[in-house]
């Protein structure tokens, strides 16, 4: 099965459709899809709910589709760093679904490794478990969370070889696996596509049975945050 495809947009050509559920990997800038993400911008699909961490920031990221309006829903942990996410939630133009954070990557997890929901601690007693189950274990109230399949999952590795086995760098890693199983198609975007028996298999962090197609693309390595001090 060929998996390389040219570029972004014949990558997700077939695949997008208004009103999907897009899992996409990252952390703040740090990890993202981000070609994937101007593919998804330019094909002008809309009313998009998507699970992240957050949205990037403003002018990079998921933050684009939040410009173009093409998201509808997200489904997030943070949404510090990028002002027209806050404009759009608190102006009742965006839908969010907070989750914290550990508990959006078991979600993930979970919905790839076809656990339908888990228990968990976290959120008991707050708005996070209004209207979901509670349960007791060993004299602990926990709350039930359910499972997250998405339509595609989008996801940006370090290293790929022609057969999708991943490795991602260093943090990068991030939420991309988690994203990357948990997504009916997933396409993923490398810096560098090796040959096949190139990767120690030892050091692959994602195979690449959940890898169904993937493209090259150059990366612009932005810094969220940069901090100085006086020399």
């Amino acid at each position: 099965m060929q998996k390389i495809y040219d570029n972004a947009a014949a990558a997700l050509d077939g695949i997008l459709k208004d009103g999907m559920l897009i899992a996409a990997g990252g952390f703040g800038l740090c990890g993202i899809p981000e070609n994937l993400i101007a593919a998804i911008r330019d094909s002008g699909v809309k009313e998009l709910t998507v699970a992240s961490n957050n949205a990037g920031v403003d002018d990079f990221g998921l933050g684009v589709l939040l410009q173009t309006k093409q998201i509808k829903k997200m489904i997030s942990s943070y949404v510090g760093e990028n002002a027209e996410f806050m404009r759009q939630y608190l102006s009742g133009e965006l839908e969010l679904e907070f989750n914290p954070q550990g508990t959006l990557a078991e979600r993930m997890r979970a919905g790839g490794a076809g656990i339908p929901g888990f228990y968990t601690r976290t959120g008991v007693g707050t708005v996070i478990a209004e209207g979901k189950e509670h349960k007791e274990f060993d004299g602990e109230t926990y709350i039930l969370e359910r499972g997250l399949v998405a339509d595609l999952s989008i996801v940006k590795a370090w290293k790929a070889d022609d057969t999708g086995n991943l490795v991602f760098r260093k943090t990068a890693r991030n939420f991309n696996p988690a994203a990357a199983t948990c997504g009916r198609i997933c396409v993923a975007e490398v810096e560098e596509i090796v040959p096949r028996g190139a990767l120690d298999p030892d050091c692959i962090h994602l195979p690449g049975i959940y890898v169904h197609r993937l493209i090259q693309g150059a990366h612009e390595k932005r810094i969220e945050q940069r901090t100085t001090r006086a020399a």
